[in-house]
Parts: C-alpha cells; sequence; structure tokens
C-alpha cells in the first residue's frame, strides 16, 4: 500500500468519525483533497484510491496538472487567491471556485465562462477572522456581494469558504466556524438556497465538521508535508 492509499484511507475515517461525533450524517462531509505543490503522479495515485476531486493554489501548476490528466475524470477546484487578470483559465478550467471574494472577479469568471460547459460553481471566501494579511470580504460586506454574484448568468452561487486564524485547542477553532455557520444562515433566510460550507484543513477540521462544514480542504494528511517553491 502506497503512503498517499494510507494516508486517504486514514483520512476518510477520520472525516467520518468527525461526522459522526457531530451527529452529522454519513456522505454530510466531502473531502477535497488538495493537491498544490503535488505532481500529476500524486493526483493520478489517489485518483486510483477513488479520490476525484482536488483543489489547486497556484493557476500555471494547476493549468499544467489538468493537461496532464485530462484522461481522468477529476474534479478541480481553485481555492487560491484570483488576480482579475488570470480569471479566463480559472473560467475555462475549473469546476469549482471557492475564493471569490470581490465582485469584479465574479462578473468575469461569469462572463468568461465557456458557453458549453455548466455554470461555475462558486463560494465566497469570507475574511471571518479579520486579519489584513488574506483575502476575503469582510463579514459585514457577505450579504450585498452574494445578493449580486447570484444574479450573474453563469455562476451558481453554492456556499461560503474561510480559512481562520490557526487556533491551539478545537474549542477556539470552532468560534470561528460558528460564525460561519451563522452567516450562511442568515443568507438562507434570505432565500439564497446556499449548500456548501468550504472550511476545515488538516490541522482543524474535526472543529469545522462540528460547525456544519460540508467541504473540508485536506492537502497535508494526504500527501506529506509540501516544499514550497516559487508559484504563480
Amino acid at each position: 500500500m502506497t503512503a498517499i492509499l494510507s494516508n486517504l484511507q486514514a483520512t476518510r475515517l477520520a472525516v467520518e468519525k468527525a461526522a459522526e461525533s457531530a451527529h452529522r450524517g454519513l456522505g454530510e462531509v466531502r473531502l477535497l483533497a488538495v493537491s498544490k505543490t503535488f505532481p500529476a503522479a500524486s493526483v493520478r495515485e489517489a485518483y486510483q484510491a477513488s479520490q476525484t476531486a482536488f483543489g489547486e493554489n497556484y493557476l500555471q501548476e494547476a493549468l499544467d496538472k489538468i493537461a496532464a490528466l485530462r484522461d481522468l475524470p477529476l474534479e478541480w477546484h481553485f481555492i487560491g487567491p484570483i488576480q482579475s487578470n488570470k480569471t479566463r483559465p480559472i473560467a475555462e478550467n475549473f469546476a469549482w471556485v471557492h475564493s471569490v471574494d470581490r465582485l469584479k472577479v465574479a462578473e468575469r469568471l461569469s462572463a468568461q465562462r465557456p458557453s458549453h460547459l455548466p455554470p461555475l460553481n462558486v463560494c465566497l471566501q469570507v475574511n471571518v477572522s479579520g486579519e489584513e494579511s488574506k483575502s476575503g470580504v469582510a463579514e459585514d460586506e457577505v450579504e450585498q456581494l452574494a445578493l449580486a454574484v447570484a444574479r450573474l448568468p453563469n455562476l451558481k452561487l453554492r456556499g461560503l469558504m474561510s480559512i481562520p486564524a490557526p487556533a491551539a485547542d478545537e474549542k477556539s477553532q470552532r468560534l470561528p466556524f460558528a460564525r460561519m455557520r451563522e452567516i450562511f444562515r442568515k443568507l438562507n433566510t434570505r432565500g439564497m438556497g446556499l449548500d456548501t460550507l468550504s472550511m476545515g484543513m488538516s490541522h482543524d477540521y474535526p472543529a469545522a465538521i462540528m460547525e456544519g462544514a460540508t467541504i473540508v480542504r485536506i492537502g497535508t494528511a494526504i500527501f506529506g508535508a509540501r516544499d514550497y517553491g516559487e508559484k504563480q
């Protein structure tokens, strides 16, 4: 058994255990394997272990992998910061975008989504911890942005994404995720029909699942420690 296969099996069991502890149903939490910095061969290995959804942060690296793996029925999620001059290849090559935080970016993604493809699934990234160093729309601006994005013709607004500031224990980790759940709930009282909370990574996904995460983005626990080089 390879390390990736073993890690995937262990991660899936841990996610299921966390969901059970949160009294969530089997299948309510989806695993997104974050493959940034790892080669196409690692993605192919994970696919052989029945993983089909992969998250990427760096556009050029992702495009290279997508091209190398076109023989596989993979679902690609863009989860990194979006430069407005790079929206076209994102709109053309991904099924999901988790990191929309400006209307300009959403409008470009909608305009540049090819007509032969289904609407692009998008989540709004919320800067729930208020960190200046992180991307994301401020809490008090989420509703206005959500209402505008929901009207765009070639996008399907699915929900919210967040990357909270690190916290030392599960109780502290749960606080920003609980705020995300409340923002999500309020949007749905406005009739938004959202179904996705993308939150939780290798170090904090049990806390995220306790607060309603429907997608957890896990990389290190599956692929191992990352070697960050110069990315774009």
